[in-house]
């Protein structure tokens, strides 16, 4: 049967080819409250807990060294097995709430995107965990279709800013950063809402309409307070992970010791990644990742976008998406660019 024929109804895409609205990571996983962590990239009131965590003698028995990315003393965390439980042990080894921790770095306490903590660490990362500073109101003129934002989310129910484009909408607004938090839209509260939910939301506002977007930046050092700064240095006297192994986070079962992604899945996962952005206006490593695993071993894309529909029914990926994706899994294969 020819793949879309039968399948579910095809979703529009939510943002059209910009860098927009999209963390990022864990699916059917428990949102949050506010008042507690939550399991990378869940709305409030997702359906399924997972399973429960694994008896203490079945976790991988590695110990992380980590500080805050304003600035303090090394912590040493270990006994996780997910998020939820990794920011549990930060607001532990520092004293602070979970649900304080915005997102995680590795090997950099600067707001560095491209170095943002996903579903693996390596053995020998050093994580910087960024907790939430400043509270800002801002209204917003939407005098284009697209506000030039992508969006990701933290792992913990919190959607934020990953990129905004140059000479877009939010661009000529100085206040608003990389790094900054979404939490409520004209009111509403998005804390513990998916990142493709906020990317929605945003495309949805009306055009020529002001809206009001309540953000919260991350804490920042001394040295970090500056607008929109260019590239970022990994902090000076800390040692950066060469381990060539990852500790797996998962958001069902216990975290698991695995090598790096081979050459052909790191290359399949990062063109995945741009399309994720490119169709519907997110960006989401572990999702691509989890679509290259279901795809690495199909035999036509029929069976691919079954595949899909089993795993990530939810997400109602066009068929033209599902398509791309395939093709870019295969290119990756022969190593094409």
């Amino acid at each position: 049967m020819p793949l879309g024929l039968g399948r579910r109804k095809k979703a529009s895409p939510l943002v059209e080819n910009e860098e927009a609205e999209p963390i990022r990571a864990g699916l059917n996983v428990p949102g949050m409250d506010g008042l507690d962590g939550g399991v990378v990239g869940l709305g409030e009131g997702a359906a399924s807990e997972g399973l429960p965590p694994p008896p203490s003698n079945m976790r991988p028995r590695l110990i992380f060294h980590t500080q805050l990315a304003h600035g303090s003393p090394t912590g040493r965390i270990e006994g996780f097995s997910n998020v939820r439980e990794l920011y549990a042990k930060i607001g532990e080894a520092f004293g602070i709430p979970p649900a304080e921790v915005m997102f995680c770095t590795l090997n950099t306490h600067k707001v560095d995107m491209d170095k943002l903590l996903g579903g693996q660490i390596g053995l020998e990362d050093f994580i910087f965990a960024h907790i939430k500073g400043q509270r800002k109101e801002i209204e917003v003129y939407k005098g284009e279709d697209a506000l030039g934002l992508t969006i990701t989310d933290n792992g913990a129910g919190y959607a934020f800013i990953k990129r905004i484009r140059e000479g877009s909408v939010i661009h000529q607004i100085q206040v608003i950063n990389v790094g900054d938090m979404i939490e409520s839209i004209n009111g509403q509260r998005l804390i513990g809402c998916r990142h493709y939910e906020v990317a929605k939301m945003l495309k949805e506002l009306p055009k020529g309409k002001e809206f009001v977007i309540k953000l919260v930046e991350p804490l920042k050092a001394f040295d970090m307070i500056s607008q929109r700064s260019g590239g970022s240095r990994s902090a000076s006297g800390v040692q950066l992970g060469t381990g060539r192994g990852t500790l797996r986070l998962r958001s069902k079962g216990p975290a698991t010791v695995e090598e790096l992604p081979s050459a052909f899945e790191e290359r399949a996962i990062e063109k995945v990644d741009d399309l994720l952005e490119s169709y519907m206006g997110i960006r989401d490593s572990e999702l691509a990742a989890t679509m290259v695993e279901l795809g690495k071993d199909k035999k036509n894309p029929d069976e691919f976008a079954e595949a899909l529909d089993q795993t990530l029914g939810d997400f109602a990926f066009p068929d033209e998406f599902v398509f791309d994706v395939w093709g870019a899994i295969g290119d990756a294969k022969v190593g094409r660019v």
